[in-house]
């Protein structure tokens, strides 16, 4: 109760938890070791404790209350521990303040931190009048308010936290030094101290790391499919194996160190493990827990419904090669009915078998074409008396199908009207004229099959001249080249045109070397010839295409403007002045030259009349005047040609493009391998004893 105390070099106050401590914490000693006592701090304990009778305890605080009264100095009654309070001894602690003159009273936690700076504050309070004075609150109320701002202090420090802390390596100490600056951690510190702090540090740390191991799992967890259907796609050799069996047997597997990984020490999320786990591969422990067994038997049910879809569909397949309602050209609708059941319904869905429709009757179709196809072959007669036009009258086409209309592979198409009535159609532009571009067999066609296996069993050889290896066409088709612009531009009579060349050195009749191509249109041909074998081919060849054309009833092409030049490779060879190979001449190329131009009706060119020294080609005004003269020809016939890209031509005028023709050497006849071929080929007897070849 002493009012002026004086401990010379002693500290003014201490915790207990800093004894040994000491130096660790600030230090403040007494001011001149003298210190003045301005109010009291009169502590109850209001706790049960252990051999105490609270009776005799308050006698006690009575007694010291009277010592300090006689002080004249404030005193506050600061009853502690009320967070363990016995409500009686609460009670009498305060019938006891009430009895005094002035004796407030405050309830007090210090474990809860609850009215501890609201009793120092009375106190100061009561000793400083001009303060302004602080309100009592009771226990619970404080502790209530205590609770709701820690509460709002713990959210925003665990906001606080989770902006700091992103990864669960995280250690305490470097985590508080990024935090001490900011309010949110201060606060919280100051409400619930350092280690609650950390405690919940800790918990989201762990909280981190959890998630971490979860994403891992779900990671691997959706890595296991692939790695089961790439290691065990096989039902029958797993469907009837036993866990430890199957783990076994994915072990064995060639490919099993792709998909899985197996660890010296599982588990693999203990410890630290999980960050050691190899992120692309399965650690294979995870096989035995239960998300992994529900992804094994989900895979075993797939695989099971697989087979059970597959034979379904080949059970639908099969019936429907077998149904006699499902013909060709009938709608799904009208054959549902009665191809499917409640087995099919039930394993796959209704688009699924219209695919397997759709491609059956593709098949069905395609059949009853071909079968009508042969129909059509056998009853060849019907179509005898059709006009050369090949366009029969309705009349006519009543009496085929009128013919027909009792075969059973006439009726077969009665949904495909349309496409039936096509085929006959078909049918009679082959017979009119016969063609292998019109044959009904398309690729498989003799014809085209003769002229192939000709090609490549028997091709033509080409005598080359002394000195390079390019055909008469295509040195001369060079040498023109050369005399026009970077840009194949020729000049003509003063204008510019482009010229397409297109040398030919082949069988005619083959696509590749034909004069007309869906791509070039030509508006002449030079015909090259340098001895009596290539001029022999150059009349071939151009009778064959006019024949061709005549067929397609193609006059502009029948009536392709000609020029015959007869030419000489560069460096001699061929015919010479005074005779060349075969004793040919050049008198007697000339002469027979003439001839054929005559037969032909085309221009014949002949250099040596020309005052042209032997050993060369024509020269560039033959050139000029052949160009010309094709020009010229062309406005005669009137031919309606393609316009050439804007710059390339002069305004009004066309393109040019020449066909420049030569074989060397004598054409194989087709007699000479007609026959083993047909030997080799299995001939069809058709019905009535004919071969169709």
């Amino acid at each position: 109760a002493a009012t002026k105390l004086a401990s010379a070099e002693k500290l003014m106050y201490f915790c207990t938890d800093q004894l040994g401590l000491e130096q660790d914490f600030e230090q403040k000693q007494m001011p001149d070791g003298k210190l003045p006592v301005d109010g009291f701090l009169l502590c109850v304990d209001v706790s049960r404790g252990m051999n105490r009778n609270f009776d005799e305890q308050l006698k006690f605080v009575s007694n010291l209350y009277n010592q300090l009264a006689k002080t004249k100095k404030p005193v506050v009654v600061v009853l502690t521990k009320c967070d363990e309070g016995v409500e009686r001894y609460i009670r009498d602690a305060h019938a006891f303040a009430l009895g005094k003159k002035n004796l407030q009273v405050v309830e007090t936690s210090a474990r809860s931190n609850v009215n501890v700076e609201l009793a120092f504050g009375t106190l100061v309070q009561l000793v400083d009048r001009s303060r302004g004075k602080a309100k009592i609150v009771p226990y619970f109320e404080a502790l209530k308010q205590q609770s709701q701002q820690i509460a709002a202090a713990k959210d925003r420090y665990e906001w606080l936290v989770g902006r700091v802390v992103k990864s669960h390596h995280e250690l305490w100490p470097s985590a508080s030094r990024k935090m001490q600056p900011a309010p949110e951690f201060q606060d919280y510190v100051h409400l619930e101290g350092t280690l609650k702090a950390k405690k919940l540090f800790l918990q989201h740390v762990q909280r981190l790391r959890q998630e971490h191991i979860e994403r891992r799992r779900r990671a691997y967890l959706a890595l296991l499919p692939q790695a089961l259907d790439a290691l065990v796609p096989d039902l029958d050799e797993i469907d009837r194996l036993s866990r430890a069996k199957a783990e076994k047997l994915l072990e064995a597997k060639p490919d099993f160190a792709k998909w899985f990984v197996v660890l010296d020490e599982p588990p693999w999320d203990a410890g630290d493990r999980a960050d050691d786990a190899d992120g692309e591969r399965i650690p294979f422990d995870l096989l035995e827990t239960p998300a992994a067994e529900q992804l094994y038997e989900a895979h075993l049910e797939k695989l099971r419904a697989e087979r059970r879809r597959a034979e379904m569909r080949r059970a639908f397949r099969e019936n429907l090669e077998s149904s006699p309602f499902v013909t060709p050209g009938k709608p799904w609708e009208e054959a549902r009915s009665f191809i499917m059941n409640e087995d099919f319904y039930q394993w796959l869905e209704e688009p699924v078998y219209m695919d397997i429709y759709g491609k059956h009757q593709k098949q069905l179709i395609e059949r009853a074409k071909e079968d009508f196809q042969e129909l059509l072959l056998e009853y060849s007669e019907l179509f005898y008396e059709l006009e050369l036009d090949a366009k029969p009258s309705k009349e006519k086409m009543g009496v085929i199908q009128e013919a027909l209309g009792e075969e059973q592979r006439f009726k077969a198409l009665q949904k495909l009207q349309a496409e039936r009535d096509a085929l006959v159609l078909k049918h009679i532009h082959f017979v009119y004229p016969p063609t292998k571009e019109t044959c009904p067999g398309c690729s498989a066609c003799v014809d085209a099959r003769v002229e192939q296996l000709l090609a490549a069993r028997f091709p033509r050889p080409h005598r080359a001249a002394p000195g390079g290896d390019d055909g008469l066409a295509r040195e001369l088709a060079n040498e023109i080249r050369a005399l026009c612009t970077s840009d194949d531009k020729y000049v003509v009579e003063g204008k510019m045109y482009e010229l397409a060349l297109r040398p030919i050195e082949g069988n005619v009749r083959l696509p590749v070397n034909a004069f007309h191509t869906p791509t070039f249109q030509p508006h002449g041909c030079l015909c090259l010839y340098n001895s009596k074998e290539s001029l022999s081919y150059v009349v071939e060849s151009i009778e064959k295409s006019r024949e061709a054309a005549a067929g397609r009833r193609d006059g502009h092409a029948a009536q392709l403007p000609l020029t015959l030049v007869l030419v000489n490779k560069r460096g001699g060879g061929g015919a010479g002045g005074g005779g060349g190979e075969g004793g040919e001449t050049l008198q007697s190329l000339i002469q027979q030259g003439q001839q054929i131009a005559s037969k032909l009706q085309c221009v014949f060119l002949d250099p040596a009349s020309a005052g042209i020294a032997y050993g060369r080609n024509i020269n560039e005004k033959q050139i000029g005047q052949v160009l010309k003269g094709l020009l010229d020809a062309k406005r005669n016939l009137n031919l309606v040609v393609g316009s050439a890209p804007p710059g390339l031509r002069e305004p009004g005028e066309a393109e040019l493009r020449v066909v420049m023709c030569l074989m060397c050497g004598d054409p194989v006849s087709a007699d000479e391998v007609l026959l083993p071929i047909l030997q080799a080929q299995p001939c069809r007897p058709a019905p009535g004893g004919a071969v169709l070849v």
